[in-house]
């Protein structure tokens, strides 16, 4: 039968190992990032660089002669590594535990999870720095060398280690955690930390340890992935996302279905590569789209009642900066006078970037919903508007409206998938489905897949107005800025946001007055995406290219870095913001990966200690300085402001 439709024995069964094998990697990473989550509510983005200084510790303990040369040093193999790796990794997990993870634990779960995404875009900023992008090569231990013929395929003895001990680990771990006091006492302290504090355990030691166990699979797994794949400071990035897309499918928190979920559907992954090629990238996130329209809580996940949205909003509706009509006018007034002050195109970049991240903000900061996903509706409107008017030769408004309802169907139907999951859930569930476009980019012949679509004609503004003068082009896109500011403006303003805002600080007691809180998420949701795709539509025609830049993850962070930097849930916050980035981003340019590591410091730092970001922390200093005023002046003191987090 296999004959019959032209695949050899030794393709099918050679693709099914390099299946079980990724499963294995899959499972035994999804495994830690649920441990973590299951235990202590983290989401554990920086997981995936965890794994790569696993590969890289090997790395290290095989060259030690040569990265101290004078010292003596033997040169440690791979059994070696297997031992000391995962225990240097962990007990680096352990040292970050203590110094930053546990600062988040009682903040809203986003917090958590933004705070791993700026460590891991440090560690792997560094590595980058230090390594490029050129992987490093390491051998297969001498005693797992060769393999066995089993006549309709050749079996690698290094490759059949892999999955015995792989799949082992995750069976040992799997007991100890449900099977055992220990596993009980730990489940435990997370969900009545008083109780075992009783019993004289010391409750911050055990997460403590319980997250360097987590961290310490995901080094276990880099070991043994380093002489399969090569050691290179980007094989963190290729796996996490992966990953999160098997946890939601297996279920958040779900040992089980972290093992279980992970070896099929890298088994699945390996039978697509035979069927049907092209797929094979995108085929873990549309099981997953699938798996969530039947059971939206995974496959093993149990159902719980939803939280309501988190609060996290910085903004002071009285404030003189939540002032919409007044910075309609500033900014206008601005925004003429920028191009005489600095290069139109940096004036350009800011003000699409501006209004992406105004767009974002809308999702997140009013409504509550941490997003990972929006690169997906910058990015199509930005590939939709490039090719129209390149390849249709559609005028520029037209291309513009074309991308823009192109990212609000997109939107539409992701919010529908994603929208009854909040917190954790929802975030990874808009990256992994943010990748499906993301991997459709890259092998979609009409959007020449590295190269991007180039040389994208500016055209004609109405077919009068010249768009190919740069202050002719600015004042348009200034224009836009300034309609997108002023529709977010009247949104959180109107009725409707009113409800939005409601839905954020007590989604429970909206839904007791009556609202259907899922169908004005959704709404919200699309809102967001097609502003968001209404800034990448302009930018194709600013820059004249759209590129897989464009739906690569990091422009999500960029738009989030931009809100969480300017203030989360304040109207002029994510303009701030995105001066900010912007700027520290062209000054920066000559510094090549630091950059990376800059931002990844800007996340950190904004999650530890300027939570309200620029415009948030300014409001309150106005507000305390009226108050102080007031005071001096005779009035009693006003009551405390209720749902703002410090």
């Amino acid at each position: 039968m296999m004959t019959l439709l032209g695949i050899s024995p030794q393709l099918l069964f050679g693709q099914v190992l390099i299946g079980l094998i990724n499963g294995v990697f899959y499972a035994m990473m999804s495994l830690g990032v649920a441990i973590i989550f299951g235990m202590l509510r983290i989401g554990n983005f920086v997981h995936g660089a965890q794994y790569m200084l696993g590969a890289f510790g090997a790395w290290y303990l095989m060259h030690l002669p040569d990265l101290f040369p004078g010292l003596g040093l033997p040169s440690l193999g791979y059994w070696w590594a297997l031992i000391l790796v995962p225990l240097a990794v962990g007990a680096i997990g352990a040292i970050m535990e203590r110094l930053f993870i546990r600062r988040v634990y009682d903040l809203e779960h986003a917090y958590g999870l933004l705070l791993t995404v700026g460590l891991a875009m440090v560690i792997e900023g560094l590595f980058n720095v230090g390594y490029g992008a050129a992987g490093q090569q390491y051998d297969i231990p001498g005693s797992l060398r060769g393999g066995v013929n089993l006549g309709f395929m050749f079996l690698p003895n290094y490759r059949l280690w892999v999955i015995v001990a792989g799949i082992s680990v995750c069976i040992a771990t799997w007991y100890t955690i449900e099977r055992t006091r220990l596993g009980a006492y730990l489940r435990a302290a997370t969900e009545n930390p008083d109780l075992v504090r009783a019993f004289g355990i010391n409750v911050p030691r055990m997460l403590m340890l319980t997250y360097a166990f987590g961290v310490g699979l995901a080094g276990l797994a880099g070991v043994m992935a380093a002489p399969i794949y090569q050691v290179s400071p980007q094989m963190g990035q290729s796996i996490i996302i992966t990953i999160f897309a098997v946890v939601v499918i297996g279920g958040m928190g779900s040992i089980s279905g972290a093992i279980f979920t992970g070896l099929m559907l890298g088994m699945i992954e390996g039978l697509t590569k035979v069927f049907w090629p092209q797929a094979s990238t995108t085929v873990i996130f549309v099981i997953m789209a699938i798996v969530l329209v039947f059971r939206p809580a995974g496959l093993f996940g149990k159902e719980t009642v939803a939280a309501h949205a988190a609060d996290m909003s910085t903004a002071r509706p009285d404030g003189i900066l939540e002032n919409g009509r007044l910075w309609l006018v500033i900014l206008g007034i601005g925004g003429a006078v920028l191009p005489f002050l600095v290069y139109p195109v940096f004036g350009m970049k800011i003000l699409c970037l501006a209004l992406f991240a105004c767009a974002y903000n809308l999702i997140f900061g009013y409504v509550g919903l941490l997003a990972f996903g929006h690169a997906a509706f910058y990015g199509s409107s930005a590939y939709v508007a490039a090719y129209t008017a390149a390849s249709w030769g559609f005028p520029t408004e037209l291309a513009i409206l074309s991308g823009v309802a192109m990212a609000t169907l997109i939107g539409a139907l992701f919010g529908w998938l994603a929208i009854r999951r909040q917190g954790l859930y929802f975030a990874m569930i808009t990256l992994a489905l943010a990748q499906l476009v993301y991997f459709y980019a890259i092998q979609a012949p009409w959007t020449h897949g590295e190269d991007g679509i180039q040389s994208v004609p500016r055209g004609y503004l109405f077919g009068f107005i010249d768009l190919s003068q740069p202050l002719n082009m600015y004042y348009f896109v200034l224009t836009v800025f300034l309609i997108g500011f002023a529709a977010i403006y009247r949104i959180v303003r109107s009725p409707f946001g009113q409800v939005l805002k409601s839905i954020r600080e007590n989604e429970p007691r909206a839904v007791s007055l009556g609202y259907s809180t899922d169908r004005f998420k959704l709404i919200a949701f699309t809102l967001s995406a097609m502003l968001a795709g209404l800034a990448g539509g302009t930018k194709a025609i600013v820059f004249q290219i759209a590129s897989l830049a464009d739906l690569y993850f990091m422009t999500s962070a960029d738009a989030l870095l931009m809100t969480l930097i300017g203030g989360v849930g304040t109207l002029l916050g994510p303009v701030v913001g995105a001066v900010i980035v912007v700027t520290m981003q062209k000054e920066f340019a000559t510094l090549g990966s630091w950059v990376i590591v800059v931002q990844g410091s800007a996340f950190v730092l904004c999650v530890l200690f300027l939570r309200k970001g620029v415009v948030g922390t300014l409001e309150d200093w106005l507000a305390a300085r009226a108050e102080r005023r007031r005071i001096a002046s005779g009035g009693a003191p006003a009551p405390v402001a209720k749902g703002v987090h410090s």
